[in-house]
Formats: structure tokens, sequence, C-alpha cells
């Protein structure tokens, strides 16, 4: 551990951060504000002065610089937001938002998405504050809002409105990186993000002529709209690989003493077993249709009806996914983003990326560390508006068993404090010498 206090701090600060509620609706119902002002309190105590920064009262973000030794070294950006997902409390087996320790386990909503690295961040800072220590670089420690839905009053704010707060940073790290990953077989995999696929969330609007539902009517909105839903739901995605998915296939082949038969990537994905998971989700775009509204009475035939679809597409890749959808939809039924955000990539050959796997490696020998694209996004897509080439790095060492994507969004989301202690040291290792 970086000194005495570290362990213990890291995980009152994550039990605490769990139990100031930020949940985020969407729509702007949430307050990040409390969180945002404790998070800034510990980041003072430990000699820094943080900025807290607001779009929308309450909606509030932190930032804070940390001069590094190097002058001539590129800045990098360390970030975490502050605000969850919702969560049911009758579903949990405690509070989700009791910050809880139990069991050597910190239990609520943020124990993994993503108060506990916000707590690693806070609780290394001081750490480096109470010996004495810099890093090579200048640090940039970001603390968002509104992660959780559209980003516009946290990274898109800050990324528009801010962006002298994060002058010289080249690079940046955040959450869903470099977390135990069982494979089932005893090998402990660990997964470093540099890629996210892009967001293309949708709204389509079926029309046609309003009637009674007694009549005939071959201008149904709502059977237009099923339709399109339908061709959409069951569309088989072409193969398509970035970079990034080719680094993570070929290094997953070789570790289990396999071809990387990349003109066959599904019976590849078959080879790798559970670990093929890792990668499964980002070998092509996808569509779901989640939401559907039509109709305000049983007996008449609507004029129009909506749905929306999660769209996500490969980077390079955006524009077949807009014909697809075109095609798709057919003449009957418009489709528009309700949000949209870039897919990014990384280099797995930069010195950083280097660096992360060398202090994951420190501290988990046994580790077999491979790079991969998530399925979805983080506040990494706004700062990238700025030139910040963004990585998945919040180390966890976690137990067989525990599922940790199966934990994001979900019940019972939970984090171990060994864990957290692992993260601390990674974590610790790595700002130190990025």
């Amino acid at each position: 551990m970086a000194d005495g206090q570290t362990g213990d701090e890291v995980v009152r600060f994550t039990s605490d951060l769990i139990r100031i509620d930020t949940t985020n609706r969407g729509g702007g119902d949430c307050r990040e504000r409390p969180a945002a002002e404790y998070a800034a309190e510990q980041l003072a105590g430990a000699g820094l002065e943080p900025t807290l920064l607001e779009r929308t009262p309450g909606r509030t973000n932190v930032v804070a610089r940390i001069e590094g030794t190097d002058p001539s070294a590129d800045a990098l950006l360390v970030h975490g937001h502050l605000d969850v997902v919702p969560a049911e409390a009758a579903d949990w087996s405690v509070h989700p938002f009791s910050g809880e320790v139990r069991d050597g386990v910190v239990w609520g909503r943020g124990a993994v998405d993503m108060k506990n690295m916000d707590a690693m961040i806070l609780a290394v800072v001081r750490s480096w504050a109470r010996r004495g220590v810099r890093p090579r670089r200048d640090l940039v420690i970001a603390f968002t809002a509104d992660e959780e839905a559209s980003a516009e009053d946290g990274s898109g704010f800050l990324a528009d409105r801010h962006p002298h707060l994060f002058e010289g940073c080249t690079e940046g790290i955040s959450e869903s990186g470099a977390f135990t990953f069982h494979d089932g077989a005893g090998r402990e995999i660990y997964p470093i993000a540099a890629g996210e696929r892009g967001t293309g969330w949708l709204k389509l609007t079926a029309r046609g002529r309003a009637g009674h539902g007694s009549k005939v009517n071959r201008e149904n909105a709502v059977t237009r709209l099923a339709a399109a839903i339908t061709r959409i739901g069951e569309h088989d995605w072409p193969l398509r690989l970035t970079p990034t998915v080719t680094a993570a296939l070929t290094e997953l082949a070789a570790l289990y003493g396999v071809e990387a038969t990349l003109d066959d990537v599904d019976g590849l994905l078959e080879k790798l077993g559970p670990a093929g998971r890792l990668v499964e989700a980002t070998v092509r775009n996808s569509a779901n249709p989640t939401m559907l509204d039509a109709g305000y009475k049983i007996n008449v035939i609507p004029g129009e009806a909506v749905a929306y679809v999660d769209g996500r597409y490969l980077a390079g890749w955006e524009d077949e996914f807009r014909a697809t959808l075109d095609a798709l939809t057919g003449p009957d039924v418009s489709w528009e983003f309700e949000h949209r955000e870039v897919a990014l990539q990384a280099p797995v050959d930069s010195p950083t990326y280097a660096r992360m796997r060398a202090a994951v490696e420190e501290f988990a020998p046994e580790a077999s560390v491979v790079p991969y694209c998530m399925s979805g996004g983080t506040d990494a897509k706004q700062f990238s508006r700025l030139g910040i080439t963004g990585y998945g790095f919040a180390p966890l060492k976690l137990p067989e068993g525990l599922d940790y994507q199966a934990l994001f969004h979900g019940v019972d989301e939970r984090v171990p404090v060994e864990a957290l202690h692992f993260g601390v040291d990674v974590l610790d290792r790595f700002l130190r010498t990025a």
C-alpha cells in the first residue's frame, strides 16, 4: 500500500461517495453538487486548488491540476464521473445508497461505476501529499457530472466552455479497464480499454392515417413502426474489425495458442471460450430497439408512432450504420439521432499503454494484459474534442465468481476492499511514472 492511511481512505471515500445519492434519471434530473463538494474538499486537503464549475445549478464538475516534475512532458487527464444510474432499493440485498462495508465488500450504486475509481484517485492524490510525491507529467484531475445521460452538463460542458483547464493534455484515463476477467480455466485476464464504439441513440417516427380501430387501414403507423423495429432487431450486421479489436483478437489467440483466423472471427470467438465475451460485442455495429410509444385509446388507430433504438457503431463505420438504418426503416418511417457521439480508438503500442501494462503486471504477476474496445462509451468521447486520446484504466483485482461487467448498472453492485487496495497501488504506480 502506498502508505498507512491510503487503504483506509480509499474504502472510506468509496463508501462516503455512495452514500451521496447522485442518481441521474435523465432529462436534467440529477444533483451532483454534494459529491463534487466532497471531492473538492479531499483535493483541497491534499494542497490542491480545485475549481467547481456548473452549466446548470447543482450539476457540478470539479477540476484540479497537479504540476509534474518534467515541464516538457504532455499532461495526462485523469477523470471520473460523479453521477450514477437509478437503483430500486427493493431489489437489492442492501440499500443501494448505504455504502455499507460487509464481509470485506463495499456495497452500493456506484461501487464499480464509478465512485470506486473516484475514491482511488482521491486516495492516491492525498497519499502523494503526505509523502511529498510528484508525478512526472502534469495531471489534470476531473470529476464530472452527467456522464450517465448526455454529458451536456459534464464533460461536454467542460470541453466546450473550459478547454483552457485541459491545456497540454494529450491522453486521458478513466473507467472500464484493467479489471480481472476470469476465464474459468484459472487464467486472469486484465483488459485495458483502447477504444469505444460510437453512440447512436435513435428516435424512429412512423406516420400514417389515423382512424377507427374497427376499420381497414393500410396506412397504420403502429404497423409500419413495428415492421421497421422488427427489421432492425433481426438485422445481421456484417463483421467490421478495427485496429483495436484486431489487436485484442490477435493477443487473445496467442494467449490461448490458437490461430488468429481473422477471416473467420465467429469461429475464433468460439475457440477463445469465455474470453471471447471481451470482444464479441465490438466486432460489428449494432442497433437494439429499447422503447415504444404509440396510441392513446384501444379503438383508435394513431396517426403517429415512436420508438427508440440504442445504436452503436465502430470507428470508421458510422456511414455504413447510417445507410443501413435508412434501408431498414424504409420509406414510411423516419429516424434521427436522439444523442450521438463519436467512436474512439487509442494506440496499443504507445508508451502510456506500455506503462499501464507494466503497472498491472507489477502487482499481478500472473496477469495476462490485453487491449480491448468498449461496447459502450464514456466521457472520453467529449474530451476527445480537445485532442485527448482516451484509455479505460480503473484497476481492480477481483475474485473469481464476481462478474465485473454484470455489476455495471446491475442489482447488488459492489466492490471488494482488496480490489480497491490493489487499484490504489496500481494507479499510484502508473500515475507517478506515466
